[in-house]
């Protein structure tokens, strides 16, 4: 079988014929159709974020179609349409009880700590497949996995509600699913902030307010006659634009960091924190139970995800390599999908 792996952390991924998998008891077996390719998955060939063992398959946005069930298994069949849920978890341990399964104290990812969907098959427990509706493609259903649900949980845990005012600090991928997102829950008004004209303008046709990044927040105040947003939602990963969202924030607002870096950032806590009691929330994967909302909002129409499907490529090195490149060094596209059928 055709697998695309990290052999080594800061070298392209290269192809590799790795065994069929099969399932075993409690697991199931997906031929994927489709994964996406995230931001984070630059940061793991990097090596920004630790991965193993290597060698090692990335890829935990996955989608595709059964085609074996272990014993035991009754709650998917095989010729089912399936997504998976990235995280595979104990479901025991005080983290998981407690429904905050993303801190399971034994929990894997597929794709950084176990084999993920740049594969033509990959086997998962069961309890991670997550059924898609007839009206969700594969190439939805895939990205939704991370990217969308990351965007949702970010916003969830600011607790946006109906009538807040919101901006997105970096609408690629993660940030058009934030901006449809935030409309759909109800948010009064949507600042969308990049540097790149291009995603400003896809953010706009979403509904939102096109901000450039270098005067984001003057311009937002202007545009809030100096109130600020109640909620910001970072996912570019930067510390300049951390400390816009926090910078922004109105009285009692909440700011969600769930862009990736190692590096620090400034605050300064009396003027934008203290003074205002404002909030500033880490944001940690999502929950597989916010995938089943996802997934009716997509079924419904309520948010556009082939939309944000900028770029479809095959199972090939070079082709995902590049992608990754580009990601590394903040210049991809909305969003890009392995895509089999092509």
């Amino acid at each position: 079988m055709k697998a695309l792996q990290i052999i080594r952390i800061g070298q392209p991924l290269e192809e590799r014929d790795v065994p069929e998998p099969k399932a075993g008891r409690g697991e199931i077996v997906v031929r994927v159709a489709a994964a996406g390719i995230c931001h984070s998955d630059a940061h793991y060939r990097a090596g920004t974020s630790s991965v193993g063992p290597l060698p090692l398959t990335p890829g935990h946005e996955v989608a595709g179609t059964v085609t074996q069930v272990g014993e035991g298994v009754t709650s998917v069949s095989v010729d089912d349409r399936v997504a998976l849920h990235y995280l595979v978890t104990c479901g025991v341990c005080e983290y998981c009880v407690r429904g905050l399964e993303q801190f399971c104290t034994t929990g894997k990812m597929i794709g950084k700590h176990r084999d993920g969907g740049y594969a033509e098959s990959i086997v998962v427990p069961a309890q991670n497949a997550v059924r898609i509706p007839a009206q969700v493609g594969f190439d939805e259903a895939a990205i939704m996995m991370c990217s969308t649900a990351t965007a949702y949980h970010a916003l969830r845990r600011a607790r946006l509600s109906g009538g807040d005012t919101v901006a997105i600090f970096g609408v690629g991928g993660l940030g058009m699913s934030a901006v449809q997102l935030a409309r759909a829950c109800g948010a009064a008004k949507v600042f969308a902030v990049d540097i790149d004209p291009g995603k400003l303008a896809q953010a706009e046709t979403y509904g939102a307010v096109p901000v450039h990044g270098k005067d984001a927040v003057a311009a937002i105040r202007t545009q809030t006659a100096g109130r600020g947003v109640d909620v910001a939602v970072e996912l570019a990963g930067l510390p300049v634009t951390q400390e816009q969202a926090v910078q922004v924030l109105a009285v009692h607002g909440r700011a969600s960091l769930a862009g990736i870096t190692q590096k620090p950032f400034t605050v300064s806590s009396y003027s934008t924190v203290i003074n205002s009691e404002s909030e500033i929330i880490g944001v940690s994967d999502h929950l597989r139970g916010e995938l089943a909302t996802l997934m009716d909002f997509t079924a419904r129409g309520l948010i556009d995800l082939q939309g944000v499907v900028g770029k479809k490529v095959p199972l090939d090195p070079r082709a995902v390599n590049e992608v990754l490149d580009s990601l590394q060094e903040f210049r991809g596209i909305a969003r890009t999908v392995i895509s089999f059928s092509i």
